[in-house]
């Protein structure tokens, strides 16, 4: 039986469908679920967002020392403890993802995670906080082209710099949207976050920090210099900006990272 015969199989088995409010898809590429599980090692402890019907979740069981798959779907938690309940290294929580504490629930895991296309932003900004080894995800195509891109370029978003702040990403694969049960309606692909031993770029404040990459890319039509007016005095930031030789008239978009630490480290 294949991946896609199995994942019938089960549908019907507990007269299940794929839940649209929580974004569920269900993958039947076996190619795509190997490459999301390549870099499981038998000492690793995996968190699965997600797990659904517990496809990945299998794989992932013969690799790593212990998978914690935390599912949101009631409907889901029933099928994961029917089909891993002899398996000694797998454990099911029935929670919201957003709501748990990473930390607390294991030490130095790594992530996998097929995340549901309308929350994918506030996940991973959740986890690239915490203190997991790196993160493996399935998202949507066009978000996953943004956040490996170059912070300063065309593709590049608040994500892009909050990503890369904390970790180098990287698109491992890609996956057609005929792999998934049902298709959805956009291409996906397989990124890989390895976490920095030591931040991109030094910070006194994070949290205004990350506020005027915020406000910038929300205001995107605006120079760096109007887009900041509500957090910074006209004059004040234009005596920085030539301090740091950096046109008033720039958009925020061009900036590199090191230039938003620059003005953040300048106004603290």
């Amino acid at each position: 039986m294949n991946v896609l015969e199995e994942t019938k199989y089960i549908m019907d088995k507990y007269n299940v469908h794929p839940n649209k409010k929580l974004g569920q898809n269900f993958l039947f590429d076996e190619e795509a679920l190997e490459r999301i599980a390549q870099d499981v090692q038998k000492e690793d402890t995996i968190i699965e967002i997600g797990p659904g019907l517990g496809t990945l979740t299998a794989i992932l069981a013969d690799k790593a020392k212990k998978v914690i798959a935390i599912e949101l779907d009631k409907k889901m938690i029933e099928i994961l403890n029917d089909r891993f309940k002899l398996y000694n290294n797998v454990e099911i929580i029935n929670d919201d993802i957003l709501n748990v504490d990473i930390d607390k629930t294991a030490k130095n895991a790594k992530i996998v995670a097929n995340l549901p296309y309308y929350i994918t932003t506030s996940i991973i900004t959740q986890l690239l906080k915490t203190k997991v080894k790196d993160i493996t995800i399935l998202i949507q195509k066009e978000v996953a082209e943004r956040i490996c891109a170059k912070p300063g370029s065309k593709k590049a978003g608040a994500i892009t710099y909050f990503v890369n702040y904390y970790a180098e990403p990287e698109i491992v694969g890609n996956v057609s949207k005929y792999s998934f049960i049902p298709n959805p309606e956009v291409e996906s692909s397989i990124v890989k976050l390895k976490i920095r031993n030591k931040k991109e770029v030094n910070v006194k404040d994070e949290e205004l920090f990350f506020k005027i990459i915020k406000n910038n890319f929300s205001q995107r039509r605006k120079t760096l210099l109007n887009s900041l007016s509500g957090i910074i005095d006209k004059e004040k930031l234009k005596n920085i900006l030539k301090e740091l030789n950096i046109d008033e008239n720039v958009r925020g978009e061009n900036l590199t990272l090191e230039q938003y630490a620059q003005i953040t480290n300048k106004i603290y």
